[in-house]
């Protein structure tokens, strides 16, 4: 048995898993190019966004996670056993091309930015090495490998954190806008407040999140309480809280530096980072990219893993990172197809903002009824027991439905 840490910083990093990983991989390549649109475009104007999705994200993964924990089955499994099968049929159709799309444009964005760092190697053959590393690494490791593995990419998202402190920025106007919201009915404006809900509270997310519960109860051999959903809960807000530190920072640094410069129209990350160069000089340029391609490695099994347990919980296929490929063909089968055909969607003339887009339409449609879905699962005591909602989760979780069906409207009003 292993001794505790005297350190209790070392204490809570043990405690942190599947909502510190879920949290940071929402900063994926194709949020960090959202986040740099709206910096570049609108400023520090949307700096007081972090302060209104950082508490709908815990909602909506702290459910999903008990949900996982309690039932001992992921959020498709809950849904496939208690709900009608055209209910399942919708949740798949809508959300397997979202999460291929999101997919293909982050593999893109890492190939296009490990370019920028090595310009000699072309970006379609950077994508396809990153392909071939994440399929080797999500196929042959072990849970336990891939997690820690998966832990420690989260600390490149710190890249972003450092770049505004080597700037000159006014903290001042970013205070201000941090804490007092700025509002415009200008359409540009309310897209990208449409695409940060979008990309902030992405559905795959709910899906990885309450699997990944279920693998870590079922590797630790835990037995749920209160103090375990305690623990929970703290690894769930420590992940959307670094999830959306990032997503500050981004914006801050894009805001500060391209838009400062007049640049207000930023469509990949490789854009971002390239306008960066001249402006910052290399070292924030690299690190910029580095990140990018740190998160792009947290993200895509993520949503490769995501779709895979979706897949395998529809039709009772064998499941978990923990197996091997033997143990779970149809599960691996699904994740590789899944990384491949985003690969592809690299050589088909779909370009990243495209399917970054694409992605954000979709993720609007599903997301409302995602959450409508989650949020009747955590009250019905047939299925959780003693842990349904309390009121304070009921409102929280309320308000974030009413706000992501207001974005869904605003979506298909405005985006077309």
């Amino acid at each position: 048995m292993r001794s505790k840490p005297s350190n209790p910083i070392a204490r809570l990093w043990r405690k942190l898993g599947p909502g510190l990983v879920t949290g940071a991989s929402d900063d994926d390549p194709s949020g960090i190019a959202t986040y740099s649109q709206a910096g570049a475009a609108f400023g520090t104007q949307l700096l007081w966004t972090p302060l209104l999705t950082y508490p709908m994200m815990v909602a909506v993964q702290e459910m999903c996670a008990r949900i996982g924990m309690v039932t001992g089955q992921g959020l498709m499994g809950v849904i496939k056993k208690h709900y009608s099968p055209w209910v399942v049929r919708l949740v798949l159709l809508v959300s397997l091309p979202s999460i291929l799309l999101n997919i293909g444009a982050n593999i893109a964005g890492m190939g296009a930015v490990g370019t920028m760092l090595i310009p000699s190697v072309p970006p379609f053959l950077f994508s396809i090495v990153f392909t071939a590393l994440l399929l080797y690494a999500t196929v042959v490791w072990s849970y336990r490998r891939i997690a820690k593995v998966m832990k420690w990419l989260c600390i490149t998202l710190f890249c972003y954190v450092l770049i505004p402190l080597m700037i000159d920025t006014d903290w001042w106007v970013a205070l201000s806008n941090t804490f007092i919201p700025t509002l415009s009915s200008d359409k540009a404006f309310l897209m990208a407040l449409v695409g940060i809900l979008g990309t902030t509270i992405s559905p795959y997310l709910f899906f990885w999140q309450a699997s990944m519960e279920v693998e870590e109860r079922l590797q630790r051999g835990l037995v749920v309480d209160r103090k375990l959903i305690g623990e929970m809960e703290t690894d769930v807000r420590s992940g959307m809280l670094l999830s959306n530190v990032v997503f500050y920072f981004i914006v801050l640094t894009c805001g500060t530096v391209l838009h400062g410069a007049g640049i207000t129209s930023i469509a990949t990350v490789e854009q971002a980072a390239e306008a960066l160069r001249p402006l910052l000089g290399s070292m924030a340029h690299v690190l910029f990219a580095a990140g990018v391609i740190g998160t792009g490695f947290l993200a895509i099994p993520v949503l490769g893993g995501a779709l895979s347990y979706m897949m395998a919980e529809v039709f009772d296929w064998p499941e978990g990172l923990d197996k091997k490929f033997n143990e779970a063909p149809g599960f691996y089968i699904t994740l590789i197809l899944a990384l491949l055909i985003g690969l592809f969607i690299l050589f088909s003339g779909i370009t990243p903002f495209q399917a970054l887009l694409w992605t954000a339409v979709l993720y609007g449609v599903t997301a409302p009824v995602l959450i409508a879905l989650i949020l009747r699962i955590c009250n019905d005591g047939r299925i959780m027991g003693e842990f349904t909602n309390g009121r304070k989760q009921n409102i929280i979780a309320g308000i974030t439905l009413v706000v992501m069906i207001a974005a869904a409207v605003a979506l298909l009003f405005f985006g077309w």
